[in-house]
């Protein structure tokens, strides 16, 4: 497999994140997010929104949006559950990560710590409200639970780690968020894991 990858992006990481887990190998093509001149020549024919993460399976067919990739590697693993409303449920989290955490805390990260270039303090704020309600929403989840689905780690962990534990580097404090924190930690010690760095 060959994964259009970039180093910094949380939506690439979930991808070797599952791919670790599960032990395959891959080919890995950087890709710049900040310089985006040469995308159409590089994942027109793969990707028609030109976005990392795509990945190319060994048959050419390939595959995009990090969620999407998520789901079609951790099918027949214990990263999946069998049963269909966990499934459905684990569906609900990736949906939740896209629509109501992604655009606000993986926005306000790439304005601050990779692009460097953070628009108006209003807007700023705006996107920083909108990420605080998605970390709620997840600690009065994980108050009482473990992982997000089933008890037990699945993709939708993987998913909503991904930008979750990066936070601080957009000025997201967890303080103040003990039930996320401890389920980062949780995240972080499951076997095979990985540090988005890697």
């Amino acid at each position: 497999m060959l994964l259009y990858n970039s180093q910094v992006s949380g939506n690439c990481y979930k991808v070797r994140l599952i791919a670790a887990h599960l032990g395959l190998h891959y080919e890995r093509r950087e890709v710049d997010v900040i310089d985006r001149s040469n995308r159409r020549e590089l994942l027109g024919d793969l990707n028609p929104a030109l976005r990392v993460p795509t990945l190319v399976l060994d048959d050419g067919r390939s595959l995009a949006e990090s969620n999407a990739i998520l789901w079609y590697l951790a099918r027949g693993s214990s990263y999946l559950p069998d049963d269909e409303f966990e499934r459905a449920k684990v569906m609900q989290w990736l949906f939740f990560e896209q629509y109501s955490h992604e655009p606000y805390i993986a926005v306000v990260r790439f304005w601050v710590a990779v692009a460097k270039a953070p628009p108006s303090q209003e807007e700023l704020d705006a996107k920083r409200a909108g990420g605080y309600t998605a970390l709620q929403a997840m600690e009065r989840h994980l108050a009482e639970r473990e992982f997000l689905v089933a008890e037990r780690y699945t993709i939708a962990d993987i998913a909503l780690y991904a930008y979750t534990h990066v936070a601080q580097e957009g000025g997201f404090d967890l303080s103040g968020l003990p039930a996320v924190r401890a389920w980062l930690k949780r995240v972080a010690e499951q076997p095979g894991h990985v540090p988005i760095t890697a």
